[in-house]
C-alpha cells in the first residue's frame, strides 16, 4: 500500500515522523515497523502514552530525575529519553500532553539534550522521535491547546493511518495474524475462518478499527470449539458491543496500571518510595501491584514491563 511504501522510505533516515489516525487503527504497530526497518533497530523502541500519565509524573518519566528531586525520589531515574538512546521514542497521544511539558519537549527536540528534574546540567541524547495522536492537532493549535512551534517540529513527515474499513484488502491477513496469536497464547492448533466468514468480516464497518477486529477474532477463537469458524460465529462476534469505546471500569483500570508502571520506573522498583509517591501505604500498594500483576523487582535493574 502507499502508506507502507511511505513508511519504508521514512525508515531509512532519521527524520521525525507524525502519525495521525483514529483510535485502534494501529499507530503504534506502524511506529514499531518503522523502527524495525531503520538503522536503529538494534537499539530500544520505547513507547509512552502521554495522555495516560499525570503531568507531574510524565516529566520525570520522560526526562528522568535526580535523587531528592521530589518526595519519594530516593534514587536517580534516567527517564525514557535516555532509556531509548540510540533507538526510537514513540510519543503516543501527543495531543494530550500538557502545555507546560510541551515547552520542555520542544527544547529537547531543538537541542537533543535532556535535563532531568532537579538536575543542573543537561545530558545529550540520540533518539528518533515518532509521535501519534487521534486528535486534530491543527485544531488544537488554533485553540491554543497545542504549541504551533512544537507541532511543526513533530510534523516533519506526516503519515495518515486510514480506518480499517478503508483498507478491507488487509483484513484477511489481519485475521490470519490474530488467529495465530490466539493459538500461540492458548497453546492450541491454529483455527481458520470459513470463506464466507472472511467475506463478511472484510465487508464490515469496524468502527473500533484493528482493536475491534482483534477482539472479535479472540471471541470467535475462544468460543468456537471447531477448527473452521463459521459465518454465524463471526456475525455473533460483531453483534457484541463495539470495541470503539472502553467501559469506564476498563478505562480506569488502564489509567491505574499505567500510573503504577510510571511510579515503579521512577522509584527504580523501590516499593516504599513508590508507595510514598502514590500516597498509599506499602500494604495497599502491594495489593495494587498484585491486582495488576506487576513485579516491582523487574524495575530495579533497568527492567521494564509494558
Amino acid at each position: 500500500s502507499e502508506l507502507l511504501e511511505q513508511a519504508e522510505l521514512v525508515a531509512m533516515g532519521d527524520v521525525t515522523v507524525f502519525i495521525n489516525g483514529e483510535t485502534g487503527t494501529g499507530k503504534e504497530v506502524l511506529a514499531r515497523a518503522i523502527h524495525d526497518a531503520s538503522r536503529r533497530r538494534q537499539h530500544p523502541f520505547i513507547g509512552v502514552n502521554c495522555g495516560a500519565i499525570p503531568e507531574q509524573l510524565l516529566e520525570s518519566e520522560l526526562f528522568g530525575h535526580e535523587k531528592g528531586a521530589f518526595t519519594g525520589a530516593n534514587n536517580r531515574h534516567d527517564g525514557l529519553f535516555l532509556a531509548a538512546d540510540g533507538g526510537t521514542l514513540f510519543l503516543d497521544e501527543i495531543g494530550d500532553m500538557p502545555l507546560g511539558l510541551q515547552v520542555k519537549l520542544l527544547r529537547v527536540l531543538q537541542d537533543f539534550e535532556v535535563r532531568p528534574v532537579g538536575a543542573v546540567k543537561s545530558v545529550p541524547v540520540n533518539v528518533r522521535i515518532i509521535s501519534a495522536t487521534h486528535n486534530d492537532l491543527e485544531a488544537l493549535v488554533e485553540k491554543g491547546e497545542f504549541r504551533e512551534d512544537l507541532y511543526y517540529r513533530l510534523n516533519v513527515v506526516p503519515l495518515k493511518m486510514p480506518r480499517l474499513a478503508e483498507r478491507a484488502e488487509d483484513i484477511p491477513l489481519l485475521l490470519e495474524h490474530f488467529l495465530a496469536l490466539h493459538a500461540q497464547r492458548a497453546g492450541t492448533p491454529k483455527k481458520r475462518f470459513a470463506p464466507d466468514a472472511i467475506t463478511y468480516l472484510s465487508a464490515s464497518e469496524w468502527p473500533g478499527n484493528i482493536r475491534q477486529l482483534a477482539n472479535a477474532v479472540e471471541l470467535c477463537a475462544t468460543l468456537y470449539t471447531g477448527d473452521i469458524i463459521p459465518l454465524a460465529m463471526a456475525q455473533r462476534a460483531l453483534r457484541q458491543r463495539p470495541a470503539q469505546m472502553k467501559t469506564l471500569k476498563d478505562a480506569k483500570a488502564d489509567f491505574e496500571r499505567n500510573y503504577l508502571v510510571s511510579v515503579l520506573r521512577i522509584s527504580g522498583g523501590n516499593v516504599a518510595n513508590a508507595a510514598r509517591i502514590a500516597g498509599r501505604n506499602r500494604t495497599e500498594f502491594y495489593k495494587l501491584l498484585n491486582q495488576y500483576d506487576l513485579d516491582a523487582a523487574s524495575y530495579r535493574d533497568g527492567g521494564d514491563e509494558q
